[in-house]
């Protein structure tokens, strides 16, 4: 402890000097093409933070490279100059365009920080360093920093990821009351074990945006940046579960229509009450996805030539079975797809069944028969919580 103490004091009154990117020579992409978030559907962009590389937010963060996009915020790499460390910063649209959805979102990272730190799964979640606002004459937008960390789930990987993702769901759901309501391949991230690869990686990239600037699109308010990507390390870190965007408040019952289409849990699909089992739900798709190389339920409706919620239950029948009647009974919605006597009757004939021996094709033997028992556990009509 005193150790770790002394070695910190440096530290405390050497703060980071902001960086120079006044280079001009950058590729300038012409006004008329379409670029990053302005390709999403619905942009508008007064909505979003006008952020430009070289800023300095809460007069700690200077923002060195833009990482990404989606459609409610931008994702940016930054120095914070206090702590000599480095940071992702992700700044969201205008809180008016969002609303509840943002105090929502910080409200729960503040049940995971409360959380028990002694939990072997409390460090498989991502943390929360900081979080602000950024108060513009119109409106403010909310930003939120967290360590950076890379996307890589593979099969290769899936292995090792597992247990430390089960016990991410346990200290959310155990110990924080979360529901992730989300969890897929890209929301599952790495780090570095060594900090000083990483450091690395981001001076390899701060040095490239001074002496060579990153193309952009520089329009009379604002200027749009192309992401750019950090080097991979040629050692991973532990993964972490990320992106607490979706997630819901545990020990109640919701009826909130969540997940993607194709990891829907059957009580979502039914408009039953639906807690914590979902997560489990999710992590069988998710798994079964990355692993085979396939969407194990599409919902693909062959008369209306797009995804449709008695299709995904046409799939759920033909690989597990007809549900039981409890479910039923509790879906607001059932009507519409099961009759009086729980016969499937939504207009769409139900297939001959497929177990799920005949779907994995690419194990054998003892690893088979773990694998197929794994995700029968997490893939059933009522799942455990």
């Amino acid at each position: 402890m005193l150790t770790s103490l002394i070695r910190s004091l440096p530290q405390l009154g050497r703060k980071w000097k902001p960086l120079n990117f006044s280079n001009p020579n950058f590729v300038r992409i012409p006004v008329t093409q379409k670029l990053e978030e302005q390709t999403m559907p619905d942009y508008v962009a007064s909505r979003y933070y006008p952020a430009k590389i070289g800023d300095i937010l809460q007069d700690k963060y200077q923002v060195v490279g833009k990482l990404g996009f989606g459609a409610n915020s931008t994702v940016w790499l930054a120095r914070d100059m206090r702590y000599r460390r480095c940071v992702t910063l992700k700044i969201y649209v205008k809180s008016a365009s969002i609303g509840q959805c943002l105090d929502d979102k910080l409200n729960m990272y503040k049940r995971i920080e409360a959380g028990s730190k002694n939990h072997p799964g409390c460090g498989a979640v991502r943390s929360l360093l900081d979080s602000f606002d950024i108060d513009r004459a119109e409106d403010k937008h909310r930003c939120l920093v967290h360590p950076p960390l890379w996307e890589s789930v593979t099969r290769n990987v899936l292995a090792f990821i597992l247990k430390r993702l089960f016990l991410a769901l346990d200290y959310l759901h155990t110990e924080c009351q979360v529901i992730h309501t989300d969890i897929k391949a890209g929301n599952i991230m790495f780090g570095i074990a060594d900090d000083s690869v990483f450091d690395g990686l981001v001076d390899g990239l701060v040095d490239d945006e001074i002496r060579i600037p990153c193309p952009r699109k520089e329009l009379d308010v604002r200027t749009i940046y192309v992401s750019q990507e950090l080097g991979l390390p040629k050692e991973w870190g532990a993964p972490a579960l990320c992106d607490f965007g979706s997630a819901m408040p545990g020990g109640v019952e919701h009826l909130e229509d969540i997940q993607p289409n194709m990891h829907r849990a059957p009580e979502v699909i039914l408009e039953a009450p639906w807690t914590y089992s979902v997560d489990i739900w999710n992590m069988g798709c998710m798994i079964w996805n990355i692993f085979e190389g396939e969407t194990l339920f599409t919902g693909y409706d062959s008369e209306y030539q797009t995804y449709r919620s008695r299709a995904h239950l046409a799939d759920n029948i033909r690989l597990l079975g007809p549900p039981p009647p409890d479910l039923i009974a509790r879906g607001k919605l059932s009507h519409k797809f099961f009759s009086d006597e729980g016969d499937f009757c939504a207009g769409i004939p139900l297939k001959e069944p497929v177990p799920l021996e005949q779907r994995e094709t690419t194990l054998e033997g003892q690893e088979k028969a773990d694998f197929l028992l794994l995700v029968r556990k997490m893939l059933r009509w009522n799942p455990p919580a």
